[in-house]
């Protein structure tokens, strides 16, 4: 099955899923989505590959990211993206592209950090408030992020998300430079 099947299978899914969840008629949603309701029958049934714009008025609209629209995947706490596995929503002959390299839903504040390992050196993190999300993607070397005592392995290239409400540290076991970029979501106080 192509990529592409894969997303359109997903897309239809996750449509159905948030918009039952979320109590939406296809009326209701196409009227919040500003989309036609043929159109979101097309896509329920994964006969139709929408715009990217299309794709961004109905996450809009249902309340979520592009990722768990888009995501195909669900798995564990931690999910490592691997850099082949990087979805690429488009890309033009002259070499114009965008990936989205890993998200998460970020109900609250949310900050982007740039971090450097050196070779032996890790940075320990205390638990964050219940409901925090963090993003990494490893542009050199290779990270060895450990959560719950559970080390996983995000080489340069590939991205990571998890839930930090538990304990993790950021390490560098490898012999070069570890860089990455860092984004933290955390939930808003009620």
């Amino acid at each position: 099955m192509s990529d592409l099947d894969l997303l359109t299978q997903s897309l239809a899914r996750n449509v159905k899923r948030w918009r039952t969840e979320r109590g939406f008629t296809l009326d209701a949603l196409a009227a919040r989505a500003g989309v036609s309701r043929g159109m979101l029958i097309q896509i329920e049934q994964a006969r139709t590959n929408p715009s990217i714009g299309t794709v961004v008025k109905i996450g809009d609209a249902l309340g979520v990211s592009i990722t768990t629209l888009l995501d195909y995947e669900q798995g564990p706490k931690v999910r490592v993206v691997p850099a082949e596995q990087a979805v690429r929503l488009w890309r033009t002959d002259a070499g114009s592209y965008n990936r989205l390299l890993a998200g998460a839903e970020a109900p609250g504040p949310l900050e982007m950090w740039d971090w450097r390992l050196m070779p032996g050196e890790s940075s320990p993190s205390d638990p964050h408030p219940t409901g925090t999300v963090e993003l990494v993607h490893v542009t050199a070397g290779e990270l060895t992020l450990t959560l719950d005592g559970v080390p996983y392995r995000v080489p340069a290239g590939s991205s990571a998300s998890f839930e930090a409400d538990a304990p993790h540290t950021y390490g560098n076991e490898g012999d070069a430079p570890m860089e990455m970029v860092m984004a933290v979501s955390v939930p808003p106080v009620r």
